[in-house]
Protein backbone atom coordinates (compact mmCIF):
# COMPACT_ATOMS: atom_id res chain seq x y z
CA UNK A 1 0.00 0.00 0.00
CA UNK A 2 1.41 3.15 -1.12
CA UNK A 3 1.94 5.53 2.03
CA UNK A 4 -0.51 8.81 2.19
CA UNK A 5 1.23 11.94 2.78
CA UNK A 6 -1.36 14.10 2.71
CA UNK A 7 -5.48 13.72 2.74
CA UNK A 8 -7.76 17.63 1.79
CA UNK A 9 -11.17 16.83 2.50
CA UNK A 10 -14.37 18.69 2.42
CA UNK A 11 -13.41 20.16 -0.47
CA UNK A 12 -14.44 22.08 -3.71
CA UNK A 13 -11.86 21.62 -6.28
CA UNK A 14 -11.81 23.60 -9.38
CA UNK A 15 -9.92 22.27 -12.77
CA UNK A 16 -8.74 25.14 -14.38
CA UNK A 17 -8.38 23.18 -17.68
CA UNK A 18 -12.86 23.22 -17.38
CA UNK A 19 -12.88 25.81 -15.08
CA UNK A 20 -15.86 23.63 -13.63
CA UNK A 21 -15.64 22.13 -10.21
CA UNK A 22 -14.63 18.51 -10.43
CA UNK A 23 -17.76 15.78 -8.96
CA UNK A 24 -15.01 14.89 -6.38
CA UNK A 25 -14.22 16.34 -2.75
CA UNK A 26 -11.35 15.28 -1.45
CA UNK A 27 -7.75 14.28 -2.60
CA UNK A 28 -4.80 12.60 -1.62
CA UNK A 29 -1.26 13.05 -1.83
CA UNK A 30 1.23 9.80 -1.76
CA UNK A 31 5.18 9.85 -0.36
CA UNK A 32 5.75 10.89 -3.18
CA UNK A 33 3.76 14.14 -3.93
CA UNK A 34 1.78 13.59 -6.13
CA UNK A 35 -2.02 13.58 -5.94
CA UNK A 36 -2.59 9.66 -5.70
CA UNK A 37 -6.10 9.47 -5.49
CA UNK A 38 -9.79 11.84 -5.72
CA UNK A 39 -12.64 10.74 -4.28
CA UNK A 40 -15.55 11.33 -1.75
CA UNK A 41 -14.30 12.56 1.75
CA UNK A 42 -15.03 8.74 3.77
CA UNK A 43 -13.11 6.82 1.32
CA UNK A 44 -10.33 9.37 0.44
CA UNK A 45 -10.19 9.93 4.80
CA UNK A 46 -9.75 5.78 4.72
CA UNK A 47 -6.08 6.21 3.17
CA UNK A 48 -4.55 7.92 5.63
CA UNK A 49 -2.61 6.53 7.77
CA UNK A 50 -0.87 7.40 11.35
CA UNK A 51 1.59 9.87 9.81
CA UNK A 52 -0.88 11.04 7.18
CA UNK A 53 -1.72 15.32 7.65
CA UNK A 54 -5.57 15.04 7.14
CA UNK A 55 -6.96 18.92 6.63
CA UNK A 56 -10.76 19.54 6.67
CA UNK A 57 -11.06 22.28 4.27
CA UNK A 58 -14.98 22.77 5.13
CA UNK A 59 -16.11 23.83 1.64
CA UNK A 60 -13.08 25.69 0.68
CA UNK A 61 -11.87 26.35 -3.05
CA UNK A 62 -8.24 24.09 -3.92
CA UNK A 63 -6.88 24.94 -7.57
CA UNK A 64 -3.47 23.82 -8.54
CA UNK A 65 -0.71 25.86 -6.97
CA UNK A 66 -0.08 28.99 -8.82
CA UNK A 67 3.10 29.63 -10.50
CA UNK A 68 4.49 33.40 -11.15
CA UNK A 69 5.93 32.97 -14.73
CA UNK A 70 8.27 35.68 -14.59
CA UNK A 71 10.10 36.98 -11.22
CA UNK A 72 13.31 37.70 -9.51
CA UNK A 73 13.85 36.25 -6.17
CA UNK A 74 17.33 37.28 -5.42
CA UNK A 75 17.15 40.11 -6.91
CA UNK A 76 13.99 41.24 -5.24
CA UNK A 77 15.04 40.19 -1.66
CA UNK A 78 18.14 42.58 -2.16
CA UNK A 79 16.57 45.44 -3.85
CA UNK A 80 13.09 45.94 -1.30
CA UNK A 81 15.75 46.03 1.97
CA UNK A 82 16.48 49.75 0.82
CA UNK A 83 13.92 52.57 0.38
CA UNK A 84 10.57 51.85 -1.07
CA UNK A 85 9.95 54.72 -3.07
CA UNK A 86 6.86 53.26 -5.12
CA UNK A 87 4.36 55.19 -3.02
CA UNK A 88 5.45 58.65 -4.10
CA UNK A 89 3.09 60.91 -6.43
CA UNK A 90 5.75 63.59 -7.28
CA UNK A 91 9.32 64.69 -6.34
CA UNK A 92 8.31 66.66 -3.30
CA UNK A 93 7.21 63.03 -1.70
CA UNK A 94 10.65 61.87 -3.17
CA UNK A 95 12.40 64.52 -1.64
CA UNK A 96 10.74 64.11 1.55
CA UNK A 97 11.67 60.14 1.77
CA UNK A 98 15.02 61.00 0.85
CA UNK A 99 15.22 63.41 3.85
CA UNK A 100 13.65 61.14 6.12
CA UNK A 101 16.26 58.22 5.17
CA UNK A 102 19.06 60.55 4.88
CA UNK A 103 18.74 62.03 8.79
CA UNK A 104 18.97 57.85 10.29
CA UNK A 105 22.29 57.37 8.15
CA UNK A 106 25.47 56.98 9.62
CA UNK A 107 28.44 59.05 8.30
CA UNK A 108 29.65 57.82 4.82
CA UNK A 109 26.55 55.51 4.52
CA UNK A 110 24.58 54.58 1.45
CA UNK A 111 21.23 55.21 0.87
CA UNK A 112 19.63 52.55 -1.50
CA UNK A 113 16.16 53.34 -2.60
CA UNK A 114 13.97 51.46 -5.43
CA UNK A 115 10.84 51.42 -7.24
CA UNK A 116 11.11 55.20 -8.35
CA UNK A 117 8.71 55.94 -10.88
CA UNK A 118 9.93 58.40 -13.68
CA UNK A 119 6.21 60.08 -13.76
CA UNK A 120 7.26 61.70 -10.60
CA UNK A 121 9.40 64.10 -12.67
CA UNK A 122 6.71 64.93 -14.94
CA UNK A 123 7.69 67.09 -18.22
CA UNK A 124 11.40 67.32 -16.13
CA UNK A 125 13.87 65.07 -17.53
CA UNK A 126 14.85 62.81 -15.51
CA UNK A 127 18.16 63.26 -13.06
CA UNK A 128 19.48 63.35 -9.63
CA UNK A 129 19.24 66.97 -9.49
CA UNK A 130 15.80 68.12 -7.85
CA UNK A 131 17.52 65.71 -5.05
CA UNK A 132 20.72 67.20 -4.73
CA UNK A 133 19.86 69.22 -1.73
CA UNK A 134 18.81 66.50 0.88
CA UNK A 135 21.21 64.01 -1.05
CA UNK A 136 24.24 66.22 -0.02
CA UNK A 137 27.26 64.59 0.39
CA UNK A 138 25.09 61.24 0.63
CA UNK A 139 26.38 58.25 -1.56
CA UNK A 140 23.37 57.28 -2.94
CA UNK A 141 21.41 55.04 -5.67
CA UNK A 142 17.69 54.38 -6.88
CA UNK A 143 16.90 52.21 -9.02
CA UNK A 144 13.58 53.29 -10.95
CA UNK A 145 10.61 50.99 -11.12
CA UNK A 146 11.54 49.19 -13.92
CA UNK A 147 14.98 48.13 -12.66
CA UNK A 148 16.61 49.03 -15.88
CA UNK A 149 17.46 52.14 -14.66
CA UNK A 150 18.49 54.45 -11.58
CA UNK A 151 19.73 57.74 -9.95
CA UNK A 152 23.10 58.01 -8.43
CA UNK A 153 23.91 60.75 -6.11
CA UNK A 154 26.99 63.33 -7.04
CA UNK A 155 28.49 61.39 -4.26
CA UNK A 156 27.82 58.15 -5.55
CA UNK A 157 29.28 59.07 -8.84
CA UNK A 158 32.31 60.65 -7.27
CA UNK A 159 33.38 57.27 -5.33
CA UNK A 160 32.95 55.66 -8.46
CA UNK A 161 34.58 57.78 -10.31
CA UNK A 162 31.87 58.38 -13.21
CA UNK A 163 32.36 62.00 -14.27
CA UNK A 164 31.69 61.54 -18.13
CA UNK A 165 29.82 59.31 -20.78
CA UNK A 166 31.16 55.37 -21.35
CA UNK A 167 31.02 53.26 -23.66
CA UNK A 168 29.36 49.59 -23.25
CA UNK A 169 28.73 46.50 -24.60
CA UNK A 170 25.01 46.65 -24.34
CA UNK A 171 24.10 49.07 -26.74
CA UNK A 172 21.39 50.62 -24.77
CA UNK A 173 23.61 51.38 -22.25
CA UNK A 174 24.45 54.83 -20.93
CA UNK A 175 25.80 57.35 -18.50
CA UNK A 176 23.62 59.98 -19.37
CA UNK A 177 24.94 63.54 -19.80
CA UNK A 178 24.29 67.10 -19.81
CA UNK A 179 25.46 68.86 -22.93
CA UNK A 180 28.92 70.05 -21.19
CA UNK A 181 29.56 66.32 -20.75
CA UNK A 182 28.54 66.12 -17.35
CA UNK A 183 26.98 63.09 -15.50
CA UNK A 184 23.00 63.89 -14.58
CA UNK A 185 22.95 61.01 -12.46
CA UNK A 186 20.78 58.74 -14.81
CA UNK A 187 22.04 55.74 -15.50
CA UNK A 188 20.66 54.02 -18.27
CA UNK A 189 20.63 49.73 -18.47
CA UNK A 190 23.21 47.48 -15.88
CA UNK A 191 26.49 48.08 -17.62
CA UNK A 192 25.83 51.67 -16.68
CA UNK A 193 24.29 50.75 -12.87
CA UNK A 194 27.31 48.16 -12.15
CA UNK A 195 29.94 51.39 -12.06
CA UNK A 196 28.19 52.43 -9.52
CA UNK A 197 26.99 48.89 -7.73
CA UNK A 198 30.64 47.75 -7.83
CA UNK A 199 31.81 50.44 -4.88
CA UNK A 200 28.72 50.52 -2.79
CA UNK A 201 28.62 48.11 0.10
CA UNK A 202 26.67 44.61 -0.60
CA UNK A 203 25.06 42.41 1.69
CA UNK A 204 26.58 39.22 3.58
CA UNK A 205 25.69 36.05 2.21
CA UNK A 206 23.43 35.25 5.29
CA UNK A 207 21.96 38.50 4.80
CA UNK A 208 20.88 38.06 1.29
CA UNK A 209 19.96 34.54 2.31
CA UNK A 210 17.88 35.40 5.21
CA UNK A 211 15.96 38.04 2.90
CA UNK A 212 15.74 35.62 0.12
CA UNK A 213 14.14 32.57 2.60
CA UNK A 214 11.56 35.36 3.81
CA UNK A 215 10.74 36.08 0.68
CA UNK A 216 9.93 33.20 -0.52
CA UNK A 217 7.87 32.29 2.26
CA UNK A 218 5.55 35.20 1.83
CA UNK A 219 5.17 34.31 -1.74
CA UNK A 220 4.21 31.04 -0.60
CA UNK A 221 1.72 32.56 2.13
CA UNK A 222 0.02 34.23 -1.17
CA UNK A 223 -0.74 30.95 -2.78
CA UNK A 224 2.13 30.66 -4.89
CA UNK A 225 4.21 26.90 -5.69
CA UNK A 226 6.64 28.31 -8.73
CA UNK A 227 8.05 30.67 -10.16
CA UNK A 228 10.17 31.24 -13.42
CA UNK A 229 12.74 32.53 -12.38
CA UNK A 230 15.09 35.40 -14.68
CA UNK A 231 18.18 35.50 -13.73
CA UNK A 232 20.87 33.33 -12.18
CA UNK A 233 23.33 36.12 -11.06
CA UNK A 234 25.94 36.38 -8.40
CA UNK A 235 25.08 34.09 -5.86
CA UNK A 236 21.30 32.91 -6.62
CA UNK A 237 22.29 29.56 -7.63
CA UNK A 238 24.00 28.64 -4.32
CA UNK A 239 21.08 30.18 -2.75
CA UNK A 240 18.88 27.89 -3.89
CA UNK A 241 20.59 25.52 -3.27
CA UNK A 242 21.27 26.13 0.19
CA UNK A 243 17.66 26.75 1.12
CA UNK A 244 16.47 22.95 -1.11
CA UNK A 245 19.16 20.90 0.93
CA UNK A 246 18.12 22.51 4.29
CA UNK A 247 14.50 21.65 3.28
CA UNK A 248 13.43 25.79 3.35
CA UNK A 249 12.61 26.04 -0.11
CA UNK A 250 8.67 26.65 0.22
CA UNK A 251 8.56 27.38 -3.89
CA UNK A 252 9.46 25.02 -7.36
CA UNK A 253 12.10 27.07 -9.05
CA UNK A 254 12.48 27.18 -13.08
CA UNK A 255 15.84 28.92 -13.34
CA UNK A 256 16.84 30.49 -16.74
CA UNK A 257 20.30 32.43 -16.82
CA UNK A 258 21.23 35.30 -18.63
CA UNK A 259 22.91 35.55 -22.19
CA UNK A 260 24.39 38.63 -22.72
CA UNK A 261 25.72 40.90 -25.80
CA UNK A 262 29.84 39.89 -26.04
CA UNK A 263 28.91 35.99 -24.90
CA UNK A 264 31.34 33.90 -27.34
CA UNK A 265 30.97 30.27 -28.32
CA UNK A 266 32.62 29.39 -24.67
CA UNK A 267 29.55 31.11 -22.77
CA UNK A 268 27.04 29.60 -25.00
CA UNK A 269 28.49 25.51 -24.55
CA UNK A 270 28.28 26.38 -20.88
CA UNK A 271 24.97 27.87 -20.77
CA UNK A 272 23.91 24.90 -22.59
CA UNK A 273 25.51 22.56 -20.43
CA UNK A 274 24.01 24.24 -16.97
CA UNK A 275 21.00 23.24 -18.10
CA UNK A 276 19.17 20.30 -16.19
CA UNK A 277 21.63 21.29 -12.64
CA UNK A 278 20.09 21.85 -9.96
CA UNK A 279 18.22 20.62 -6.72
CA UNK A 280 14.99 18.71 -5.47
CA UNK A 281 12.78 22.06 -6.13
CA UNK A 282 14.67 23.95 -7.96
CA UNK A 283 16.36 23.36 -11.56
CA UNK A 284 18.38 25.52 -14.30
CA UNK A 285 15.91 25.67 -17.66
CA UNK A 286 16.03 27.56 -20.02
CA UNK A 287 18.30 30.72 -20.89
CA UNK A 288 16.85 34.78 -20.61
CA UNK A 289 18.40 36.75 -23.09
CA UNK A 290 17.29 41.24 -23.82
CA UNK A 291 16.39 42.37 -27.43
CA UNK A 292 15.57 46.01 -25.82
CA UNK A 293 15.42 47.99 -22.55
CA UNK A 294 12.25 50.01 -21.21
CA UNK A 295 9.86 52.10 -22.88
CA UNK A 296 9.97 54.24 -20.07
CA UNK A 297 14.29 55.42 -20.17
CA UNK A 298 13.86 55.49 -24.13
CA UNK A 299 16.06 52.48 -24.44
CA UNK A 300 12.98 50.05 -26.10
CA UNK A 301 13.80 48.90 -29.69
CA UNK A 302 10.81 50.70 -31.48
CA UNK A 303 9.92 50.37 -35.27
CA UNK A 304 10.09 54.14 -34.72
CA UNK A 305 11.34 56.19 -32.66
CA UNK A 306 9.38 57.45 -29.55
CA UNK A 307 8.28 61.30 -29.26
CA UNK A 308 11.73 62.23 -27.80
CA UNK A 309 13.56 60.68 -30.92
CA UNK A 310 14.91 57.34 -29.12
CA UNK A 311 13.78 53.47 -28.47
CA UNK A 312 15.91 53.64 -31.54
CA UNK A 313 17.63 50.46 -31.45
CA UNK A 314 18.31 46.93 -29.83
CA UNK A 315 20.28 45.63 -26.70
CA UNK A 316 22.38 43.98 -28.84
CA UNK A 317 24.99 46.20 -30.82
CA UNK A 318 24.67 43.60 -33.68
CA UNK A 319 20.98 41.73 -33.60
CA UNK A 320 22.33 38.84 -36.13
CA UNK A 321 24.73 37.79 -32.98
CA UNK A 322 21.78 37.38 -30.91
CA UNK A 323 19.76 35.69 -34.02
CA UNK A 324 22.87 33.47 -34.12
CA UNK A 325 22.56 32.19 -30.55
CA UNK A 326 19.27 31.36 -30.22
CA UNK A 327 19.59 29.34 -33.48
CA UNK A 328 21.99 27.59 -31.62
CA UNK A 329 20.22 27.32 -28.39
CA UNK A 330 17.15 25.86 -30.31
CA UNK A 331 19.31 23.09 -31.89
CA UNK A 332 20.44 21.91 -28.75
CA UNK A 333 16.71 21.85 -27.24
CA UNK A 334 17.41 24.60 -25.05
CA UNK A 335 14.43 27.10 -24.47
CA UNK A 336 14.87 30.47 -24.46
CA UNK A 337 13.15 33.72 -22.62
CA UNK A 338 13.58 37.20 -24.79
CA UNK A 339 13.19 40.38 -23.05
CA UNK A 340 11.09 42.37 -26.05
CA UNK A 341 9.02 45.37 -24.90
CA UNK A 342 8.85 47.27 -28.13
CA UNK A 343 7.62 46.38 -31.64
CA UNK A 344 10.89 46.34 -33.21
CA UNK A 345 12.60 43.99 -30.66
CA UNK A 346 9.54 41.73 -30.44
CA UNK A 347 9.48 41.40 -34.08
CA UNK A 348 12.96 40.19 -34.19
CA UNK A 349 12.42 37.99 -31.75
CA UNK A 350 9.87 36.06 -33.71
CA UNK A 351 11.85 36.42 -36.72
CA UNK A 352 15.09 34.81 -34.88
CA UNK A 353 12.76 31.68 -33.48
CA UNK A 354 11.23 31.38 -37.34
CA UNK A 355 15.00 30.99 -38.59
CA UNK A 356 15.94 28.51 -35.76
CA UNK A 357 12.53 26.61 -36.32
CA UNK A 358 13.43 26.36 -40.32
CA UNK A 359 17.10 25.18 -39.59
CA UNK A 360 16.35 22.37 -37.21
CA UNK A 361 12.82 20.84 -36.13
CA UNK A 362 12.46 20.96 -32.27
CA UNK A 363 9.66 20.83 -29.71
CA UNK A 364 11.30 23.91 -28.12
CA UNK A 365 9.51 26.24 -26.73
CA UNK A 366 10.65 29.61 -26.62
CA UNK A 367 8.95 32.75 -24.83
CA UNK A 368 8.96 36.58 -25.38
CA UNK A 369 8.60 38.59 -22.39
CA UNK A 370 6.94 41.88 -21.67
CA UNK A 371 5.69 42.29 -25.68
CA UNK A 372 4.41 46.00 -23.92
CA UNK A 373 3.64 47.45 -27.83
CA UNK A 374 2.60 45.14 -30.62
CA UNK A 375 0.80 45.78 -34.08
CA UNK A 376 -1.85 43.10 -35.55
CA UNK A 377 0.23 41.57 -38.05
CA UNK A 378 2.41 40.84 -34.82
CA UNK A 379 -0.31 39.23 -33.09
CA UNK A 380 -0.83 35.38 -35.00
CA UNK A 381 3.01 35.26 -35.38
CA UNK A 382 2.91 33.78 -31.64
CA UNK A 383 0.65 30.78 -32.23
CA UNK A 384 2.29 30.22 -35.87
CA UNK A 385 5.53 29.90 -34.41
CA UNK A 386 4.69 28.20 -30.91
CA UNK A 387 5.89 31.22 -29.17
CA UNK A 388 4.53 31.42 -25.51
CA UNK A 389 3.50 35.12 -24.70
CA UNK A 390 4.47 35.77 -21.03
CA UNK A 391 2.80 38.96 -19.37
CA UNK A 392 2.98 41.40 -16.50
CA UNK A 393 -0.97 43.34 -16.46
CA UNK A 394 0.44 44.85 -12.97
CA UNK A 395 2.67 47.10 -15.23
CA UNK A 396 -0.21 48.75 -17.17
CA UNK A 397 -2.22 48.93 -14.34
CA UNK A 398 0.19 50.88 -11.98
CA UNK A 399 2.71 52.24 -14.49
CA UNK A 400 0.39 53.86 -17.09
CA UNK A 401 -3.08 55.98 -17.24
CA UNK A 402 -6.20 55.10 -19.25
CA UNK A 403 -5.88 59.15 -20.14
CA UNK A 404 -2.14 58.54 -21.61
CA UNK A 405 -0.55 61.09 -19.47
CA UNK A 406 1.63 58.81 -18.35
CA UNK A 407 5.49 58.93 -19.19
CA UNK A 408 4.91 55.36 -21.17
CA UNK A 409 1.91 56.79 -22.85
CA UNK A 410 2.97 59.99 -23.66
CA UNK A 411 6.70 58.68 -24.96
CA UNK A 412 4.71 56.27 -27.39
CA UNK A 413 2.17 58.44 -28.36
CA UNK A 414 -1.73 57.61 -28.84
CA UNK A 415 -1.37 54.59 -31.40
CA UNK A 416 1.29 52.99 -30.11
CA UNK A 417 -0.10 53.47 -26.59
CA UNK A 418 -3.58 52.73 -27.26
CA UNK A 419 -1.60 48.33 -27.86
CA UNK A 420 -1.05 48.57 -25.04
CA UNK A 421 -0.11 45.00 -23.20
CA UNK A 422 -2.30 43.65 -25.49
CA UNK A 423 -3.36 39.89 -23.34
CA UNK A 424 -6.88 39.62 -24.70
CA UNK A 425 -5.86 40.12 -28.56
CA UNK A 426 -2.96 37.43 -27.99
CA UNK A 427 -4.90 34.96 -26.39
CA UNK A 428 -7.37 35.32 -28.92
CA UNK A 429 -5.05 34.82 -31.56
CA UNK A 430 -4.36 31.28 -30.54
CA UNK A 431 -0.81 32.28 -28.28
CA UNK A 432 -0.39 30.73 -24.72
CA UNK A 433 -0.32 33.46 -22.56
CA UNK A 434 1.61 32.91 -18.84
CA UNK A 435 1.05 35.69 -16.33
CA UNK A 436 3.46 37.16 -13.74
CA UNK A 437 4.60 40.09 -11.45
CA UNK A 438 8.06 40.31 -12.46
CA UNK A 439 8.83 41.40 -8.92
CA UNK A 440 10.52 43.49 -7.56
CA UNK A 441 9.17 45.58 -10.13
CA UNK A 442 5.38 44.84 -9.29
CA UNK A 443 3.98 42.99 -5.79
CA UNK A 444 4.37 39.61 -5.93
CA UNK A 445 0.76 38.39 -4.73
CA UNK A 446 -0.86 36.44 -7.70
CA UNK A 447 -3.93 37.32 -6.91
CA UNK A 448 -3.28 40.82 -7.65
CA UNK A 449 -1.84 39.98 -11.14
CA UNK A 450 -4.93 37.67 -11.72
CA UNK A 451 -7.31 40.82 -11.13
CA UNK A 452 -5.14 43.36 -12.91
CA UNK A 453 -5.68 41.20 -16.20
CA UNK A 454 -8.94 41.21 -15.62
CA UNK A 455 -9.53 45.09 -14.23
CA UNK A 456 -6.79 46.75 -15.37
CA UNK A 457 -6.95 49.53 -12.88
CA UNK A 458 -4.49 50.79 -10.88
CA UNK A 459 -4.10 48.99 -7.64
CA UNK A 460 -4.17 52.30 -5.59
CA UNK A 461 -6.98 53.49 -6.65
CA UNK A 462 -9.81 50.87 -8.50
CA UNK A 463 -11.89 53.78 -8.99
CA UNK A 464 -10.01 55.40 -11.82
CA UNK A 465 -10.51 53.71 -15.71
CA UNK A 466 -8.78 51.20 -16.53
CA UNK A 467 -6.20 51.19 -19.43
CA UNK A 468 -7.66 49.11 -22.23
CA UNK A 469 -10.38 47.40 -20.74
CA UNK A 470 -10.95 45.68 -24.42
CA UNK A 471 -7.71 43.80 -23.61
CA UNK A 472 -8.69 42.11 -19.96
CA UNK A 473 -8.84 38.93 -19.70
CA UNK A 474 -11.66 36.65 -18.16
CA UNK A 475 -11.83 34.88 -14.56
CA UNK A 476 -11.32 31.64 -16.12
CA UNK A 477 -8.40 32.88 -18.36
CA UNK A 478 -6.28 34.72 -15.68
CA UNK A 479 -6.07 31.63 -13.76
CA UNK A 480 -5.00 29.67 -16.61
CA UNK A 481 -2.49 32.67 -17.22
CA UNK A 482 -0.80 31.09 -13.69
CA UNK A 483 -1.41 27.16 -13.38
CA UNK A 484 -1.91 25.76 -17.23
CA UNK A 485 -0.30 28.14 -18.83
CA UNK A 486 2.93 27.77 -16.96
CA UNK A 487 2.65 24.13 -17.24
CA UNK A 488 2.62 24.44 -20.86
CA UNK A 489 5.67 26.51 -20.74
CA UNK A 490 7.92 24.70 -18.89
CA UNK A 491 7.00 21.59 -21.18
CA UNK A 492 5.31 19.90 -17.88
CA UNK A 493 1.32 20.42 -18.85
CA UNK A 494 1.45 16.49 -18.25
CA UNK A 495 2.20 16.61 -14.85
CA UNK A 496 1.32 20.18 -13.49
CA UNK A 497 -1.60 23.08 -13.39
CA UNK A 498 -3.95 20.54 -13.35
CA UNK A 499 -5.87 18.46 -10.36
CA UNK A 500 -5.60 15.28 -11.37
CA UNK A 501 -3.97 11.83 -10.72
CA UNK A 502 -0.23 11.49 -11.28
CA UNK A 503 -0.02 15.28 -11.25
CA UNK A 504 2.31 17.25 -8.29
CA UNK A 505 0.95 18.46 -5.49
CA UNK A 506 1.24 21.71 -5.70
CA UNK A 507 -1.94 23.13 -4.49
CA UNK A 508 -3.64 26.76 -3.78
CA UNK A 509 -6.62 27.00 -1.41
CA UNK A 510 -8.56 29.64 -1.40
CA UNK A 511 -11.77 31.04 0.97
CA UNK A 512 -14.05 31.29 -2.39
CA UNK A 513 -13.80 30.68 -6.09
CA UNK A 514 -11.08 32.88 -7.76
CA UNK A 515 -13.63 32.52 -10.37
CA UNK A 516 -16.37 34.02 -9.03
CA UNK A 517 -15.16 36.73 -7.04
CA UNK A 518 -15.03 40.24 -8.25
CA UNK A 519 -11.89 41.19 -9.77
CA UNK A 520 -11.68 44.27 -7.76
CA UNK A 521 -12.17 42.34 -4.83
CA UNK A 522 -9.97 38.92 -5.76
CA UNK A 523 -6.32 40.67 -4.00
CA UNK A 524 -8.12 40.27 -0.58
CA UNK A 525 -9.20 36.28 -0.93
CA UNK A 526 -7.74 34.70 1.69
CA UNK A 527 -5.01 31.88 1.11
CA UNK A 528 -6.04 29.44 3.39
CA UNK A 529 -3.18 26.87 2.17
CA UNK A 530 -0.76 26.63 0.12
CA UNK A 531 1.06 22.69 -0.17
CA UNK A 532 3.92 22.14 -2.74
CA UNK A 533 5.21 18.77 -3.09
CA UNK A 534 2.33 17.38 -0.95
CA UNK A 535 3.67 19.14 1.97
CA UNK A 536 2.57 22.47 3.79
CA UNK A 537 3.81 25.62 3.42
CA UNK A 538 1.16 27.86 4.43
CA UNK A 539 -1.62 27.28 6.85
CA UNK A 540 -3.73 30.01 8.04
CA UNK A 541 -4.73 30.68 11.52
CA UNK A 542 -8.05 28.91 12.05
CA UNK A 543 -7.55 25.72 9.23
Amino acid sequence: MRTTRLVLHSARLLDPGTGAFLPQTALAVAADGRISALGDDREIRDLAGPATTVVDLKGAVVTPGLVDGHVHPVTGAELTGGLDLSGCADLDDVREALAREARLLGRGAWLFGWGLDPNVFGDRPVGIAPFDSVLDGVPAFLLLFDAHSALASRRALELAGVDGPRTFDQASAEVVCDAEGRPTGLLQEDAACELVERVAPRPTHEERRSRLAAALWSMAAAGLTGGHVMDANGESLALYEELDAAGELPLRLRVAPWCQPGTDADGVRALIEQQGSGGALWRVAGVKLFMDGTVDNGTAWLERPDRQGESTHAFWPDPAAYTDIVGELHRAGVATATHAIGDAAVRHVLDSVEKARAGAASGVRHRVEHIETVPDDTLRRFAELGVVASMQPTHCCDFTRADHTDNWSRRLGEVRASRAWRCRDLWDSGATVVLGSDWPIAPFPPLGVMAGARHRRPSRDLDQAPHGPEQALTALEALRGMTTGPAFAAGEEHEAGRLALGHRADLAVFADSPLTTAATELPDLPVLLTVLDGRITHRAAGL
